[in-house]
């Protein structure tokens, strides 16, 4: 976005509509994002099929948790009988990853007098897919066409979630269990190689580099908190690191 004196901003991935913003949006997402998501939500589908849980409950997954990593550890312990307080702790803390990718895409998505529940139902569908687009594309897009293509995002990721689903449940079997439980990792890769495509942020290199270090250490540690860890303590001592030479670079300038 660039601007210039007395006139209205100019950006870079503005929109002849809000309706090409939305077209903008699933082709965006039709390629890689989809398809990784989509190969994710196999070994979700493979999961069922080997817990015996039914197919409309992990559909039914999808439309209300909208999180693999939560919706696996919900199979499994329904599966086992866990108590129902139980899967909601489960559920919340690996959720909880959600909440500071939501509070930085939603200042993006917020319209002067929007309502309060459009927000909280633009959160629920917040995913590492749509959050990476959005935080990617979203600032050199109009305010007004931002909710469109983020929307455009989930029509497209949303039925690759019930398409992978689907294949996985089939073909369970079919396949080694190693490799269609394996394709469950495939979506933290693909945010991670997203992010290495545009590091003009100082402070997302660093994130990255020091979640990357400490990850195993103290996943050796404490395997039950060392992923948590990693990402609190590497995020937190990125962000101090960049605020600090962002101001030792003010006092020289």
């Amino acid at each position: 976005m660039s601007t210039e004196a007395g006139s209205q901003p100019v950006y870079a991935r503005a929109c002849a509509s809000r309706r090409a913003a939305f077209a903008a949006g699933m082709r965006d997402s039709i390629g890689s994002p989809a398809l990784v998501l989509g190969a994710s939500f196999v070994g979700f589908g493979s999961l069922l099929r080997e817990l015996d849980i039914s197919l409309w409950l992990g559909y039914l997954s999808i439309v209300i948790t909208w999180a693999l990593p939560a919706q696996v550890a919900t199979i499994e312990m329904f599966a086992r009988d866990a108590p129902l307080v139980a899967v909601f702790i489960a559920v919340a803390l690996i959720n909880f990853r959600f909440l500071p990718m939501t509070v930085a895409m939603m200042p993006l998505l917020r319209q002067p007098g929007g309502r309060a529940w459009r927000l909280y139902l633009l959160a629920h569908f917040v995913a590492v897919t749509t959050w990476v687009l959005v935080m990617l594309r979203g600032p050199e897009m109009p305010p007004d066409q931002r909710r469109p293509y983020f929307w455009g995002g989930v029509a497209m990721v949303i039925p690759a979630a019930l398409g992978g689903t689907t294949l996985g449940y089939v073909v369970a079997g079919a396949v080694p269990p190693q490799v269609t439980h394996g394709m469950i990792f495939l979506n933290p890769v693909f945010f991670m190689l997203v992010l290495l495509v545009d590091l003009r942020q100082r402070a997302r290199v660093y994130s990255l580099l020091l979640g990357a270090a400490l990850g195993p250490l103290l996943h050796a540690l404490t395997p039950t908190w060392g992923l948590l860890l990693a990402g609190l303590i590497g995020g937190t001592a990125a962000f101090l690191a960049d605020r600090a030479l962002s101001a030792r670079g003010l006092r020289r300038g």
